[in-house]
């Protein structure tokens, strides 16, 4: 994906007004200013909403005649880490998602163990960073309950999602070679924090528009948290972590792209 372009707009815009140091001050001074001064933005950004809106308050649905014809893979299209591969050519019958971290009763749940919970099907847009969105229909099983199960401590505050694909090295031409998950570059990942992850849209996705969920789109399971921007939606998951802080994970800015730049809260 492209630099955030909020984030573009905002250093542009803080230039032209004076707020940022002119040119020949130290130039990490400069970064650490922008990075607080775009890090308290988020803060207010996150505060403002859970202030004025409901934390069940659902993002629009729309109907069947609004879906998309073809739903755009945003990120990786084909992971070439080679577990995923071997689930892959197996139709995913033995993958398994394992529940952990901060809880009572670690889980492992089979598709078919999905697919037997109470589920939800919801028509969404979904709202890419690179300035494209999509309607489609995801079906799933909301999260809140697959967390009941496994009983989170009172010390977790955030759902981390770990997944198969690595965006800085998976394309769309499958030539055949796999990449060891104990290789660089860094595996995606994401969290949110357990108000988004108890809110009754965010469900682990795995079928879209009433089929399976293609590889491109993220099998076979996907996170959709229809207030957030796309990138929060991670694809490909093998895990989901519960945790008290983000920090200690990857390079500690609670997830892939955030990394690398940008917002960690990414609600619209």
């Amino acid at each position: 994906m492209p630099p955030d372009t909020n984030r573009r707009r905002f250093l542009g815009l803080a230039a032209a007004m004076g707020v940022l140091p002119v040119a020949g001050c130290d130039q990490d001074a400069v970064n650490a200013e922008v990075t607080a001064t775009l890090d308290s933005a988020e803060t207010l950004t996150r505060a403002a909403q859970r202030l004025f809106i409901s934390r069940t308050s659902l993002a629009p649905e729309f109907t069947e005649a609004d879906i998309a014809p073809s739903f755009r893979p945003n990120g990786s299209v084909s992971p070439r880490e080679h577990g995923y591969k071997a689930f892959a050519k197996t139709k995913f019958a033995d993958w398994k998602l394992r529940v952990e971290g901060l809880v009572e009763k670690p889980l492992d749940l089979s598709l078919a163990d999905l697919r037997a919970m109470p589920a939800r099907t919801q028509i969404t847009r979904h709202d890419c960073v690179e300035g494209w969105s999509a309607i489609g229909k995801w079906t799933g099983a909301p999260l809140a309950p697959i967390l009941d199960l496994a009983k989170p401590a009172n010390t977790a505050k955030y759902v981390v999602f770990h997944c198969f694909d690595a965006p800085d090295y998976d394309s769309g031409d499958d030539d055949g070679s796999e990449l060891s998950s104990d290789l660089k570059p860094d595996l995606y990942y994401e969290s949110i924090d357990l108000i988004d992850a108890r809110h009754p849209q965010t469900i682990l996705a795995y079928e879209l528009n009433g089929a399976p969920l293609p590889v491109s789109n993220g099998a076979p399971l996907r996170v959709r948290v229809e207030r957030q921007l796309g990138y929060k939606m991670a694809k490909y998951i093998k895990s989901v972590e519960l945790i008290a802080d983000y920090s200690k994970i990857a390079g500690g800015n609670g997830g892939f792209w955030e990394d690398r730049g940008y917002e960690w809260y990414a609600g619209i």
